[in-house]
């Protein structure tokens, strides 16, 4: 395999997450654009280091989250990228971002849990919606009578409010006030709405 200097590495590295519609990781990385290339796991982790310490004081930065590598526009920016779309963002009703967050913080869980924490019903239209927007899936079925769905979440809900993990979360009662300071939000505050790209 030929033999890649530091500037090629990270010109390559650089273009395709770019370039990518997904987040790419390491793996991806090193069997995608890399593959024919000598390039050691140390010698892509610093180069990713050195990209994201270039990006930092930017307004698009490189950024981890839980799929891999992406560029997105800095997180302060968002109000005033906002304008940049005609459509109006989608706003998220309480009990949406309540069914969210309990699944989020106790996963895997069943529906009936949901609503006995909630105390009401979980409408069949917000676990359709939660799906449909990637963000949640059934991990399993609990073992009693009905089997019902145990639900988790996914990478893409990771990825869509810019988490590496799931131990990034803000803590139960920080997501407590947020939910508490209105009745309907279009995104976690400080998060992007959406990745965005330029290509």
């Amino acid at each position: 395999m030929a033999r890649i200097n530091k500037d090629q590495l990270k010109q390559l590295v650089e273009a395709a997450i770019f370039v990518a519609d997904s987040p790419l990781d390491d793996t991806a990385l090193m069997e995608g654009v890399l593959a024919n290339w000598t390039v050691s796991k140390k010698q892509l982790a610093d180069c990713l280091k050195e990209l994201e310490l270039d990006y930092r004081p930017r307004g698009v930065q490189l950024v981890k989250v839980a799929s891999g590598y992406r560029f997105q526009s800095n997180p302060a920016l968002s109000p005033f990228l906002a304008r940049l779309w005609q459509e109006q963002l989608p706003r998220y009703s309480r009990a949406m971002l309540e069914t969210l967050a309990l699944i989020a913080y106790r996963q895997p869980i069943t529906r009936g849990e949901i609503e006995q924490v909630r105390g009401v019903s979980v409408s069949s239209h917000i676990v359709k919606t939660l799906t449909e927007r990637g963000w949640i899936k059934v991990v399993g079925h609990k073992e009693v009578p009905g089997r019902p769905s145990l639900y988790g979440t996914t990478k893409g809900f990771l990825d869509y409010f810019s988490l590496r993990s799931l131990a990034e979360l803000p803590s139960m009662d920080a997501f407590a006030q947020l939910a508490n300071s209105t009745n309907s939000v279009e995104t976690a505050e400080g998060l992007p709405p959406q990745n965005v790209k330029v290509h």
